[in-house]
């Protein structure tokens, strides 16, 4: 068989020649740095029991939604796939075939993309074949593969370069797998943990109420209400901080960042924990402690991310049936500008709070992202996220917001995945983009090659290390 275009030395570079030349230069400089990961979904219990992963639908096909919702689309039943532990008796075999069987949708897509180089330069598998070998067969080469000692997830860290891994966490996760990595001399990656209290913010999900109870009494410090919830979240910052994490996620509906003052913010609580709030009194409690949190990383020093925009479980009877993360959140339009004022104008101009700010919504890189990382010292702009995390998209990100903030607003590369093995590939992807654009800076006399190159080592390795406190 002939070599894989996904091997080819110069994917996602430019077609000109000349400025085709550049970019290979330019990529040389990053192509083999190690992996930075600052926000991710892995589980770092897989670090410690360092188990083999038992089959490659579950590894490759059933926790990715990027690659179930593209089969659900064709019409496949995700409980064939065993998704949300919905079919936990799935035939693996079968769900293989299932997916080897509509490969070609995966064409043009991100994930597409991805597994091609998963397959090729991690599983050592040419991806034509799953457009004509038997998926049985490759279904057994994968599982002889993943069997392998070299093939277990602390030899594959090695494998990939990672040196910094960022998981997400509950607040009251014990933290125990993170302690147990950091105090093992013979592991090197640092697997750091990210405090991430959304299910303690939003009275609109099932749990809120038992969640805020179980916070105040652990966390508390024996006070009650809001007052103690308060303080309960702060306790836990600090065990987190404790314990290695450098950044806190917040995955909020909107941009809304409007402050309540304590009397109402009680009032909106306790109807949150009766189960009376109305969706608009939970959005307003969830700005305010948007807000609070920003306040509170003012203090100690947690990075802070926001990831707005996405409307979640948009299938209700998916969500019946699988659960939340399954691949139906769906994007929809955001306003930063006026979301984020209240909290830009108390906070904004502090150049020790750091607030990355990522998107789905591609129609406001130029006209409001962009602009407020140009402005504010504490605003970095975060990696194109999600659905726009694919090729064609980084390119109009970096078209978007480069001449309103520059370089070095940027966060660094963010994979945000649960899929371990295609890390390598989306980090490259990035290294990539990057070399073709500032290529093209370079040949239309924008840059010189020189700067290009102290560029692209920033984008790919110290930003992520500068924003992240890493």
């Amino acid at each position: 068989m002939s070599t894989s275009h996904a091997a080819h030395p110069d994917r996602l570079l430019p077609v000109d020649s000349t400025t085709r030349a550049v970019a290979r230069r330019l990529l040389a400089h990053v192509e083999d740095l190690p992996v930075i990961s600052p926000h991710g979904h892995l589980d770092p219990a897989m670090f410690v029991t360092d188990d083999p992963f038992p089959d490659p639908t579950t590894l490759l096909i059933t926790p990715d939604h990027y690659v179930t919702r593209v089969l659900h689309s064709a019409g496949v039943d995700l409980a064939d796939l065993g998704v949300g532990g919905s079919n936990p008796d799935v035939d693996k075999q079968a769900a293989w075939r299932i997916f080897q069987q509509h490969w070609p949708l995966y064409a043009g897509t991100a994930s597409g993309y991805w597994l091609e180089q998963e397959f090729e330069h991690v599983f050592g598998i040419h991806p034509e074949r799953l457009n004509t070998d038997d998926p049985d067969d490759i279904y057994a080469e994968l599982s002889e593969v993943i069997a392998r000692p070299d093939f277990r997830p602390r030899a594959l860290a090695d494998t990939f370069g990672l040196e910094v891994l960022a998981t997400t966490d509950d607040p009251l996760d014990d933290l125990a797998a993170h302690r147990t990595l950091a105090a093992d001399p013979t592991f090197s990656p640092r697997v750091l943990p990210t405090f991430r209290p959304d299910a303690y913010t939003k009275m609109y999900n099932a749990g809120f109420a038992e969640n805020v109870e179980k916070l105040i009494d652990v966390a508390g410090d024996g006070q009650t209400g809001y007052a103690g919830y308060l303080q309960a979240l702060r306790n836990r910052r600090a065990y987190f901080l404790d314990h290695g994490a450098t950044s806190a996620d917040h995955g909020t509906h909107n941009a809304d960042t409007t402050p309540l003052d304590d009397a109402t913010a009680q009032r909106l609580f306790d109807k949150g924990r009766a189960g009376t709030a109305t969706r608009a009194e939970a959005a307003a409690f969830e700005a305010n402690m948007t807000y609070r949190f920003a306040e509170m990383s003012r203090d100690d020093g947690l990075v802070m991310t926001l990831h707005p925009g996405a409307y979640r479980n948009h299938s209700a009877s998916a969500f019946a049936r699988f659960g939340a993360d399954t691949g139906h959140d769906i994007p929809f339009a955001l306003d930063y500008t006026r979301g984020l004022q209240p909290l830009l104008s108390d906070f904004g101009e502090n150049p020790d709070f750091h607030f990355v700010l990522f998107t789905m919504d591609e129609t406001v890189f130029s006209r409001e992202l962009g602009p407020l990382a140009g402005y504010y010292p504490s605003v970095y702009l975060g990696a194109p996220w999600w659905f726009i995390d694919e090729i064609d998209a980084m390119n109009r990100y970096r078209a978007a917001t480069t001449g309103a903030a520059g370089f070095s607003r940027y966060s660094g590369f963010i994979d945000d995945t649960r899929a371990y093995c295609s890390i390598p590939a989306r980090h490259n992807t990035s290294r990539r983009v990057d070399a073709a654009y500032l290529a093209r800076l370079v040949g239309e006399h924008r840059l010189t090659e020189d700067r290009a190159a102290d560029i692209i080592v920033d984008l790919i390795d110290s930003s992520p290390r500068r924003v992240f406190k890493l």
